[in-house]
């Protein structure tokens, strides 16, 4: 909602949404070719589709992101929004590039990566099917 005052500016009073929901703007920060190029022209990829039953993102969900004009699934490896505790707050929306079957398309994650993903993404390999241990291997750091 905006608000007017005297002088006729427009101030809003909704908070920033930190969330990872449609249309959010993501960072690539492995170095796949699409992401670099994407990353590089200023156009950073959207957030077109959540793959979880609340359509919100938070940290090893797997997105369909726009890119370039292409259609990639990505991995949330760091989120803005407030987190349970243990964790990271992040002060961008990290996601890493993946292929159909889950194969990052880079060969190397530039940003540190959260420790909880380890757990989290065996989790989801026994319902999904899709190998995330490819993912944490190109990891360099964990936080």
């Amino acid at each position: 909602s905006t608000i007017h005052d005297l002088n006729g500016n427009g101030f809003h009073t909704s908070s920033i949404c930190s969330h990872i929901i449609l249309l959010t703007r993501l960072r690539v920060v492995d170095n796949s070719e699409i992401g670099k190029a994407a990353m590089a022209e200023g156009k950073p990829p959207k957030c077109i589709h959540v793959y979880n039953k609340k359509r919100v993102g938070t940290v090893g969900d797997k997105v369909l992101v726009a890119i370039k004009g292409q259609k990639k699934k990505g991995i949330l490896v760091g989120v803005k929004q407030n987190q349970p505790t243990m964790i990271p707050k992040f002060d961008s929306n990290n996601v890493v590039l993946i292929d159909d079957n889950g194969t990052p398309l880079g060969t190397r994650i530039h940003v540190p990566i959260p420790q909880i993903l380890r757990t989290k993404l065996k989790e989801k390999n026994v319902v999904k099917g899709a190998d995330f241990t490819k993912l944490l291997a190109i990891a360099t750091r964990f936080v």
